[in-house]
């Protein structure tokens, strides 16, 4: 759900997105979004605003799409996404990343606003190894090299359009 940003200005409350994801038969994935439009007082929205707002999101779409073809092996579950205290958890679950060394790895981040207006997003990992393999700085190290690879892309796409903000 968009609820800030300059995508809204003047003419929305909020927009709403609901996206399924489906198994095509070559073996990809189908996207199928709806979106939900919630204008503010006699705005009414046109084929130009949906078509600037489909753009906009197909932008996002495609710093996605760079960071998995770069990825491919590599599966997330989502556990818990929540807007009021800004935390998002998932877990790496398979993956190049695991090998024969990881049973998967969890992530927690969490955003807060800075003092200069910006954002400072905090991030806590939890490895569970496989038999006794032991982890290392060195392990820990690149694993945080990966994750701040995939922040970059998002962040990069971000600067370069403000108003998609969600």
């Amino acid at each position: 759900m968009l609820v800030e940003g300059d995508a809204l200005k003047d003419k929305f409350d909020k927009i709403s997105f609901e996206v399924k994801l489906e198994g095509s038969p070559d073996g990809g994935t189908i996207s199928k979004m709806t979106s939900k439009y919630y204008t503010k007082g006699d705005f009414v929205l046109t084929e130009e605003d949906i078509k600037a707002g489909k753009e906009k999101a197909l932008g996002m779409y495609k710093v996605v799409e760079a960071y998995l073809q770069e990825n491919p092996d590599a599966y997330h579950l989502i556990e818990e996404l929540n807007e009021k205290t800004y935390t998002y958890k998932y877990t790496l679950v398979e993956g190049d990343a695991l090998k024969d060394k990881f049973e998967k790895i969890s992530f927690e981040a969490q955003l807060e606003a800075s003092s200069n207006g910006g954002t400072i997003s905090k991030m806590k990992s939890k490895y569970y190894t496989k038999g006794d393999f032991m982890i290392t700085e060195e392990d820990i190290k690149a694993g945080k090299e990966k994750v701040l690879g995939m922040y970059k892309v998002v962040e990069a796409y971000l600067l370069q359009n403000p108003e998609a903000y969600v």
